[in-house]
């Protein structure tokens, strides 16, 4: 039997400005412990900018965003723009101010965010053939600016669910390890580190959340 192939997008290495580690990790080690395989990507693009991740300072350098990413792939990674919708069963987005930073501007533009046009490419894609989407902590803000009407969840910050809201979709309040599951768009969502949480419950989450989507394929 052929394995699932699940699709993942990293938006670069370190919480505060890429792709959020643990969240990445734990939802690789997840889809392979589903018996499932993944290929990982990242668009080749400049971040937003550089933070320090012991001081939360923004540092006066330049990375680019595969680059970055390609730390947690080990090396094995292509460029967002290299990922068809034919060559995945479903695709799924881990967290991290990347995700919010340069895969779309929803960290400092909020509902009027402009989002990377490989990654609203992608999604928009995945959606039209009808393929699975799962989106870990930040990244259902991400979703809801290309998809709008969609059905998400983030946990319970009241601010970004306006936002959410605001951009046409419905954000549903969960706590660690839940799954909102929209079953119209086929989209699952988790809220992982947008909760205050330890490693434990984001390892719960992305295996919840690598099941939910495997059993939409």
């Amino acid at each position: 039997m052929t394995k699932k192939k699940i699709a993942v997008i990293l938006a670069g290495c370190g919480v505060y400005d890429g792709a959020e580690i643990h969240e990445s990790v734990l939802t690789m080690l997840a889809i392979q412990q589903a018996g499932a395989e993944y290929e990982l990507f990242a668009p080749d693009i400049e971040q937003h900018h550089v933070v320090n991740h012991i001081s939360g300072e923004e540092m006066n350098e330049k990375r680019n965003v595969l680059i970055e990413a390609a730390r947690i792939a080990r090396g094995n990674i292509k460029p967002l723009s290299e990922l068809k919708v034919e060559n995945a069963d479903a695709l799924m987005i881990p967290g991290g101010f990347g995700v919010a930073k340069n895969l779309c501007s929803f960290a400092v533009d909020g509902p009027d965010c402009k989002v990377n046009p490989e990654a609203e490419l992608v999604v928009k894609s995945f959606h039209k053939a009808g393929k699975p989407i799962g989106a870990l902590c930040i990244s259902p803000a991400l979703i809801t600016k290309v998809l709008g009407a969609a059905e998400v969840t983030i946990g319970s910050d009241e601010g970004t669910a306006a936002a959410i809201n605001k951009m046409g979709g419905t954000h549903v309040n969960t706590t660690h390890g839940e799954v909102i599951i929209d079953k119209k768009n086929k989209i699952a969502t988790t809220p992982c580190y947008m909760l205050d949480a330890t490693i434990t419950q984001i390892a719960e989450g992305a295996g919840n959340i690598v099941k939910t989507v495997l059993k939409m394929i």
